[in-house]
């Protein structure tokens, strides 16, 4: 029945749907903090590795090797939108990430990156994680409006096993931001707040997504790379340095391993 409703919206609304539920899924996650006030760094350890996981899973399974069908589809070398648009992808990112002021989780001020700012730690804690999730909305916004674009290569069950990924992987992702806030002094309720607020950029970054591959047909294997280029510099650049601080990294990896493991079979099976 949801199913069948699902399948009744247009693109654009489709995706602002899969993208509030990876949000909702934040705020999930988030709302551990009503019941936690640390969080062990094994268990943070291995929330970042899964992550990590999904992340690098859905960007070849859902996104690079859609966009290599695609290109063969339109008369394209099957390889340059796949290297052009993963490379602009990782150049937006790491142009984002010199310009936001943000700081990652356990790191003390004097460690903030991007422009100078006099904002307070919570807020910038906060961005850090709105980083990650800018390529994640995006990811799911553009795989919506390749279904609606009519590309064989491109199918509704593939872009819900996408939300459906990047929704597994925000919950404890949304944990991993509100309960250090939380450990730091903040109250429960303003915790939670800061923790869902950092998914409300997905479903923008979704919309906006879908609406641009709508309209620009052509760009669709460029768009999809490009979020996958994106995807992978968060998590190189970042999620698996903060998941292997710690001397012993075997939390992270076999977490890696497990969220690879997920996306790659909701992709699969559901795809």
């Amino acid at each position: 029945m949801l199913i069948e409703w699902f399948t009744t919206l247009d693109p654009v609304m489709q995706a602002l749907a899969g993208t509030l539920f990876t949000w909702f899924l934040t705020a999930l996650g988030a709302s551990a903090v009503f019941f936690f006030k640390s969080i062990n760094r094994h268990v943070l350890d291995s929330m970042l590795g899964f992550a990590a996981g999904v992340m690098i899973a859905a960007s070849f399974w859902s996104l690079l090797a859609p966009a290599i069908a695609m290109s063969e589809e339109l008369a394209l070398p099957s390889w340059a939108p796949a290297v052009v648009g993963f490379l602009l992808g990782g150049a937006f990112l790491w142009g984002v990430d010199k310009t936001l002021p943000h700081l990652h989780i356990g790191y003390p001020m004097s460690e903030a990156e991007g422009l100078k700012t006099s904002w307070q730690r919570s807020i910038l804690l906060v961005l850090a994680i709105t980083l990650h999730n800018i390529p994640e909305g995006l990811a799911v916004g553009v795989a919506f409006g390749a279904v609606a674009a009519g590309i064989p290569s491109a199918a509704l069950a593939g872009a819900i096993a996408l939300a459906v990924g990047i929704g597994l992987q925000n919950f404890p992702e949304g944990a991993a931001v509100a309960i250090p806030l939380r450990r730091e002094g903040m109250s429960r309720s303003k915790s939670f707040w800061y923790g869902q607020l950092s998914g409300l950029v997905e479903p923008v970054a979704g919309v906006l997504g879908a609406a641009a591959v709508l309209l620009i047909r052509p760009a669709l294997p460029y768009a999809l790379s490009f979020a996958a280029g994106a995807m992978i510099y968060v998590v190189v650049e970042e999620l698996i340095p903060e998941s292997q601080r710690e001397k012993d990294t075997h939390f992270s990896t076999l977490g890696a391993m497990l969220g690879f493991v997920v996306m790659m079979l909701l992709d699969v099976a559901l795809g």
